[in-house]
C-alpha cells in the first residue's frame, strides 16, 4: 500500500501542475488534482491486485486465471 501511497502523491503533483499550466486557474488545477489521481490510484491498486492474481494463477499452470464472464 505505501508504493500506492506514494504514487498518489506524484500523481496528485503532477494533476494539478498540468491542469494549473493548461488553465492558469489555481481552481482547476486543484479540482483535476484531486479527482483524476483519487480515481487513478483506487484503479492502479486494482491493477496491482489483479496483475498478482494473473502471475499466481499463471505459475500454478491455470489457462484462465481470471473468472469468465
Amino acid at each position: 500500500m505505501s508504493k500506492t501511497m506514494s504514487f498518489a502523491a506524484v500523481h496528485f503533483t503532477v494533476a494539478f501542475t498540468v491542469g494549473y499550466a493548461m488553465t492558469g486557474s489555481v481552481l482547476v488545477g486543484g479540482a483535476l488534482a484531486l479527482v483524476e489521481p483519487a480515481i487513478n490510484t483506487v484503479a492502479y491498486h486494482i491493477h496491482e491486485q489483479m496483475w498478482a492474481r494473473f502471475k499466481s494463477a499463471r505459475h500454478d499452470g491455470l489457462r484462465h486465471p481470471l473468472p469468465q464472464m
